[in-house]
This record gives C-alpha cells, sequence and structure tokens, in this order.
C-alpha cells in the first residue's frame, strides 16, 4: 500500500510538472536514477510511475533513449483561458525571483547582452524583441533550468494568445519610453548585484503594466457601454417622427 501511494505521489508530480511547463514538449525527463534520487524511492517504483504515465499518453518510452513528453498534452496550460492579467501577474512572481536569482548569478558577458537589448528598446521596430531578450537573459542567468522552462512557456502564451496579444498591443505601443525606463532600473539593480532591488524594480514594472492593462479594459468598457447606449437612444427617439 505504501509503494502504491509512493507511485502515484510521483505520477501526479510528473504531470503537474509536465502541465506548468518544467518539462516542456519533446523533452527528456531525467534518467531512473536520477528520479529514484529525487523522489527518495526505489527504481522499480520509478518504472511503474513511467508506465502509468506512458498509459495516460503523458510519456514515451524510447527504448536506448529515454523518456519523453509527448506534445500533446504539454499545451494544457495553454488551453486554459488565461487572461492578460493572470498571465501578467504569473511573470511578476516568476521573473521577480528570476530577477532576484541572476543578481547573484550573472556573469558580465550576460551584463553586456542586457545592455545591447536596452540599446535596441530604443528603436520601435526591435522593442517587441529586445524586450523578450532582455528577460530570457535573466532567467538564462538564475542557472535554473525550471525557471528558464517557465520564464519561455509564460512568453510563448503571450506570443500566441490572440485575446492576451490584443490586450496587451495598446497598453505597451503607448508607454515606450517608460518600458525602458523601467527596463533600465532593472539592469541597474541586477548590476549592482542587489537582489531586492532586482526584485522590487521587476514587480514595479509589471505592476505598472497591470494598472495599465486595467485602464485600458475601462476604456473598452466604456466605450461598450456608450455605443449600446447611442444604439438605445435611436432605437426610442422621437426625432424620426418629426415632420
Amino acid at each position: 500500500m505504501k509503494t502504491q501511494r509512493l507511485f502515484w505521489n510521483i505520477v501526479n508530480n510528473v504531470e503537474a510538472l509536465i502541465d506548468s511547463g518544467v518539462y516542456s514538449a519533446g523533452s527528456r525527463l531525467p534518467p531512473e536514477r536520477e528520479l529514484a534520487e529525487m523522489y527518495d524511492v526505489s527504481r522499480p517504483t520509478i518504472r511503474e510511475a513511467i508506465i502509468a504515465l506512458e498509459v495516460r499518453e503523458r510519456v514515451e518510452v524510447k527504448t536506448g533513449s529515454g523518456v519523453y513528453v509527448t506534445a500533446q498534452h504539454t499545451s494544457a496550460l495553454a488551453e486554459k483561458i488565461i487572461s492578460a492579467f493572470e498571465l501578467t501577474q504569473a511573470r511578476a512572481l516568476v521573473e521577480g525571483e528570476a530577477a532576484a536569482l541572476a543578481a547573484h548569478s550573472i556573469t558580465d558577458a550576460e551584463l553586456l547582452a542586457i545592455q545591447q537589448t536596452l540599446s535596441d528598446m530604443k528603436t520601435a521596430d526591435n522593442a517587441d524583441q529586445a524586450d523578450q531578450r532582455f528577460h530570457a537573459i535573466i532567467a538564462e542567468a538564475t542557472r535554473n533550468t525550471a525557471v528558464v522552462n517557465c520564464v519561455e512557456n509564460l512568453w510563448h502564451i503571450r506570443r500566441t494568445s490572440p485575446r492576451i496579444i490584443d490586450a496587451y498591443s495598446d497598453v505597451c505601443s503607448q508607454s515606450c519610453e517608460q518600458r525602458l525606463q523601467e527596463h533600465t532600473k532593472i539592469y541597474n539593480a541586477i548590476s549592482n548585484r542587489d537582489a531586492c532591488a532586482a526584485r522590487r524594480a521587476m514587480h514595479d514594472h509589471f505592476n505598472r503594466l497591470i494598472n495599465a492593462l486595467f485602464d485600458a479594459s475601462e476604456a473598452k468598457a466604456l466605450e461598450e457601454i456608450k455605443r449600446k447606449t447611442d444604439k438605445t437612444r435611436d432605437l426610442y427617439s422621437l426625432s424620426h417622427l418629426r415632420q
């Protein structure tokens, strides 16, 4: 009974890691030995968990190669309706900690690469790509593959969800100078090796973005209310009865 509980705990844990994007589509799970050490269980227990994951079509076992995450299930998170507000809050939480970690481990070469993205952000045509690269470099500087995968998956949702693309488009285009200033502040904190300041600067950046999204959402809601009111006014107006 104890072995069965351990076995299902591992299945549930690995599935959660797949759904969160830590183990992305096509990626290979750690070797059996490493998984056994990671979960502090026997290798036979790991084998049973892998069999269950394969039956659920979460992974594919390739003899002589390893265990790979199947593509059809890795989009489970993206298939759910995620609002721009939820995505931005998640990015703030993940990337705030990434900035704090990076402040301790970033290299001089990576700092120079970030400086280049700040320069590129000054040009409208390059701003969005430079923005993404800025955050990617910080994630890479954490030396934590799980953090890198999380940031990449959040950016994937940002780039592929029509609803979020629409919500971000007006907000980002209207605040290019402010975006550059916020990113510069994040860079300065990381460059100074100040983890607390880096986390705070990243949170400030996303907090401003969340407020801007709310402002844009309220403006659209008011515009829709006005449109419906005008339509109703025209419907009941007596103007068309005048001779």
